[in-house]
């Protein structure tokens, strides 16, 4: 999952308006920011086989620490907890926790077999992405509801909050359609884990920046 991702940190803005997008972007793809980081590491193990399906191409082989429902439990507690100790926003520190959990269920839902419950447990996993077209109409429709929800809860300051925003959600799809008829990704283990970094971190820099150009709508 990629944009579903996007698209719970989009709805998300409603349930806590004070939090920035960057941050709410950060929550919900925090497992896909330490990935790359403890593959540099050698602490997490992937591999690519390239196919037909570009859902199927990246191959998670072992993902205990960033990926597994206990651990994203206690990345969401701690970063929850961080959120508030710096804002003092209590609502927006559960729903930034709670944000870094949903990373696990939705990607129950779309994985093959390779989310754990805890480190060493036995991977899980519905397999949606087996379906090309059911997991680009679910995250589609997901992404469109998120962005309307987004778009009616805040508005924009000036325009940059205007066409930050809307270049952010248009380039957001350009990667999601580019990624649908792409070749696979490098097969070299730094290769892999410095784009995922730079993609990762660009995404939430460009929301967290588009966020301070626009307001909640009380």
């Amino acid at each position: 999952m990629f944009i579903g991702h996007y698209a719970v940190a989009l709805a998300a803005k409603r349930a806590a308006p004070r939090a920035s997008l960057g941050t709410l972007f950060a929550a919900t793809s925090l497992a896909d920011l330490l990935w790359p980081v403890f593959l540099l590491l050698g602490w997490e193990q992937a591999h690519v086989v390239p196919g037909p399906n570009p859902f199927l191409t990246l191959w998670l082989d072992s993902i205990p620490i960033s990926h597994s429902l206990v651990t994203l439990i206690g990345w969401g507690a701690l970063f929850g907890l961080v959120y508030r100790a710096r804002t003092l926003d209590d609502r927006g520190g559960v729903v930034i926790a709670l944000l870094v959990v949903s990373h696990w269920v939705l990607d129950y839902v779309t994985h093959r077999p390779d989310m754990p419950l805890y480190p060493g447990g036995t991977p899980l996993g519905l397999g949606l992405w087996n379906s090309v077209a059911g997991t680009v109409v679910v995250e589609g429709v997901m992404f469109v509801a998120g962005v309307w929800l987004y778009a009616t809860a805040t508005r924009a300051r000036d325009r940059a909050g205007s066409y930050g925003f809307w270049a952010l959600v248009a380039v957001l799809l350009l990667s999601y359609v580019g990624s649908l008829f792409s070749p696979p990704p490098p097969t070299t283990r730094v290769a892999l884990a410095i784009g995922g970094i730079i993609f990762g971190w660009l995404f939430v820099a460009w929301a967290w920046w588009g966020d301070k150009h626009r307001e909640s709508v009380a």
